[in-house]
């Protein structure tokens, strides 16, 4: 994992009384750098805001820096750097190092943030009845992605969902008391329900209806042979919450601007450590683990 947890703010205090301290890095890597919806320097910046917002934080400061491929205009470099800064994060820090041209894909950024866990987050883990809320719809960033490369002859006006949904974890914690929270990046929304069930032990319950594909999504990744289960996204994120608190968890993400938040299943016991779709047919089938890496690095 690309996050790390630094114990507690107070070297006298526990875990459950007192804020930690959450660091996070990453590097981006995607071709084109410039997207339907978003731009390499967005997404690095909204990666790293997003890998603290599921631990429970907002970021303190950010550090960027950017690896260039010789010859790279400086405008488009002005361009990347006010897209990161729209992101709306604090930016510390920065590096640039230019490389000979084709050694790297215009441009590679690597990010690292800071920010503090208040104390009592995800303190609790995931059980039995537990809902399973998906903040939108899924497979936007990979299709558009792969679309704006060119390389398949399909066009189409999807667009990536890379975003910063701070704003939206933070509505969701003044609401509820998450037991879980994951962005579901690199290998989508079934890899990270894969992660979940394995690490808990227990199973989950997806209802195939309620997971929302947009209709131009839906239709590229069946011209191509790819379950959209599998595809990553930017700005959607899963949340575990009690059943108890899972209306007002709705509630509060549709007023912070999250209105296609949904229920999309259950924690169950069993079947153990496995994940199970149920189809619109009333049939089901089994979610593995994605296998292998069936699509271009697209993050």
């Amino acid at each position: 994992t690309d996050l790390a947890a630094a114990g507690s703010a107070s070297g006298s205090a526990s875990g459950a009384d007192a804020a930690s301290l959450a660091f996070s890095t990453d590097s981006y890597v995607v071709n084109p750098i410039n997207f339907p919806g978003g731009c390499i320097g967005e997404l690095a910046i909204n990666g790293t805001v997003n890998d603290l917002a599921v631990a429970g934080t907002e970021p303190a400061a950010i550090s960027v820096a950017f690896i260039l491929e010789e010859g790279l205009p400086i405008a488009e470099l002005r361009d990347q750097v006010a897209a990161a800064e729209r992101a709306g994060v604090r930016i510390v820090a920065g590096d640039t190092k230019v490389v000979p041209q084709g050694a790297c894909d215009k441009m590679y950024v690597t990010t690292a943030g800071v920010g503090m866990v208040p104390a009592g987050r995800l303190t609790e883990k995931p059980q039995v009845g537990d809902r399973i809320l998906l903040s939108g719809p899924i497979a936007d960033h990979g299709m558009a992605v792969m679309l704006a490369r060119g390389d398949l002859a399909i066009a189409a006006p999807i667009e990536s969902d890379t975003q910063a949904i701070n704003h939206y974890t933070s509505a969701l914690f003044n609401a509820a008391s998450p037991h879980w929270l994951r962005d579901a990046t690199r290998g989508g929304l079934a890899t990270v329900m894969n992660e979940l069930a394995r690490d808990t032990g227990l199973g989950i319950v997806l209802d195939d209806a309620a997971i929302s594909v947009r209709d131009l999504t839906r239709g590229a990744c069946d011209m191509l042979g790819i379950d959209p289960l599998y595809v990553a996204n930017e700005g959607t994120f899963v949340a575990v919450v009690s059943d108890a608190e899972a209306d007002a968890a709705l509630e509060a993400l549709h007023a912070a601007g999250c209105p296609e938040a949904v229920s999309i299943g259950r924690i169950v016991e069993e079947p153990a450590s496995s994940v199970v779709l149920t189809t619109g047919f009333g049939g089901t089938r089994m979610v593995d683990m994605l296998v292998g890496d069936p699509l271009p690095r697209i993050c």
